[in-house]
C-alpha cells in the first residue's frame, strides 16, 4: 500500500488507521477489540485494518503470538503527523473515543481545571453566528461598561489559555475587538441579517496581522540551557509566528519579559523578547508583560 492509496481510502478507514497508530506509538499495543470497541466494526473488518496498515508500513508493528496482540516494531516510523496537541489530548482525554459518559484517560493525566467555563448554550448560539456569517444580538458584560446591548458580527474564537473569547465586529463601537464568552447573555442568532463588507474578518487589520517574534532564554535566567531544551529553541532562539490579535495572549501566557532591557524579574520570567519594536502597533501588545510602546517612553 502506498501513501497515496492512503488518500484514497474513505474518511473513516483513514480515522481507524490513525487510531492504530496512535495506539501503538503512544501505548505499544492494539488488538483487534480493541479496534472492534472503538468504532463498531466487526472482527473481520478490523483484522482488514490491521492488515492495512501491516502493509503500508511493515516495521511498524510485531505480532505476538502468545498473547494474540499486535506490538510496536523495533523499526517504528511514523505514516501520520499528528500534532502533539493532538496527542496529548488523546491521551489525557480521549477526544472521540466514545460519549463523555463513558470516557476515561488512556494514561493517568492531570489537568489543572480552568477557573472560567463557557455555557454550553451560549457558545452553541455564538458558534452558529460564525458558521452563518451573521449578526448576534447579546447583552455583554464588561469591567469597563458595565452591562451593555450590543450587535456583533463574530468570526472566530481565541483561547487565551485561561478563557474563551470571541472575536467579531462591535457595531456599537465600529470597531473589531475580542468579547469574553463568559461574560455574554441573551444571545440571539439574526440569521436573516446582512452583515457589510467593513464589518467582515477581512476588514479586521489586527486579526490579518502577522507579528514575528523571537524569543531568547531571559538574561537573568542562570541555566539558560534548560530554557532552550524546555522550549525546543535553535540556536538559542525560539521563532514564532502569530495573528497580532493573540500575541498579547501568548506573551503574557508564558510569562515573556517584553521590556526593552529586560527589567522583569522573577523565576516566572524565562522567556525573553529579542526586539520589544516587533510589537509596535500591535494593540494586543498591551496586556504583554513588561511592554511599553515606544511613544510611551517618551
Amino acid at each position: 500500500m502506498t501513501f497515496k492509496q492512503v488518500k484514497d481510502l474513505t474518511q473513516t478507514q483513514r480515522d481507524r488507521l490513525a487510531f492504530i497508530e496512535l495506539r501503538l506509538h503512544f501505548l505499544g499495543e492494539i488488538r483487534r477489540q480493541d479496534l472492534t470497541t472503538r468504532f463498531g466494526i466487526q472482527a473481520a473488518a478490523a483484522t482488514r485494518d490491521i492488515g492495512f496498515y501491516k502493509e503500508l508500513a511493515p516495521d511498524n508493528l510485531d505480532y505476538n503470538t502468545k498473547n494474540k496482540i499486535y506490538t510496536v516494531g523495533e523499526g517504528f516510523k511514523p505514516v501520520f503527523d499528528f500534532p502533539p496537541e493532538r496527542v496529548l489530548t488523546w491521551l489525557s482525554q480521549g477526544y472521540g473515543d466514545g460519549e463523555p459518559a463513558r470516557f476515561s484517560p488512556w494514561i493517568a493525566c492531570e489537568i489543572p481545571s480552568r477557573l472560567a467555563h463557557c455555557d454550553l448554550e451560549i457558545l452553541a448560539s455564538v458558534t452558529r453566528a460564525i458558521h452563518n456569517e451573521c449578526p448576534l444580538k447579546i447583552v455583554y458584560h464588561s469591567i469597563s461598561s458595565g452591562k451593555t446591548e450590543r450587535e456583533i458580527i463574530p468570526f472566530a474564537l481565541i483561547d487565551n489559555g485561561l478563557r474563551w473569547h470571541v472575536r467579531a465586529f462591535d457595531r456599537n463601537t465600529q470597531n473589531f475587538r475580542d468579547f469574553v464568552i463568559s461574560r455574554i447573555r441573551q444571545p440571539i442568532v439574526m440569521r436573516e441579517d446582512k452583515v457589510d463588507p467593513c464589518e467582515c474578518q477581512n476588514e479586521d487589520i489586527q486579526w490579518s496581522r502577522i507579528v514575528e517574534l523571537d524569543l531568547v532564554p531571559h538574561p537573568n535566567q542562570p541555566r539558560p540551557e534548560i530554557t532552550e531544551m524546555d522550549y525546543g529553541m535553535i540556536d538559542g532562539e525560539l521563532k514564532l509566528k502569530m495573528r497580532g490579535t493573540i500575541a498579547g495572549y501568548v506573551l503574557r501566557k508564558w510569562c515573556v519579559d517584553c521590556s526593552p532591557d529586560h527589567s522583569l524579574h522573577g523565576p516566572e520570567h524565562r522567556l525573553w523578547l529579542k526586539d520589544h519594536l516587533a510589537l509596535y502597533g500591535v494593540e494586543s501588545a498591551a496586556i504583554a508583560p513588561g511592554y511599553a510602546s515606544p511613544t510611551e517612553r517618551k
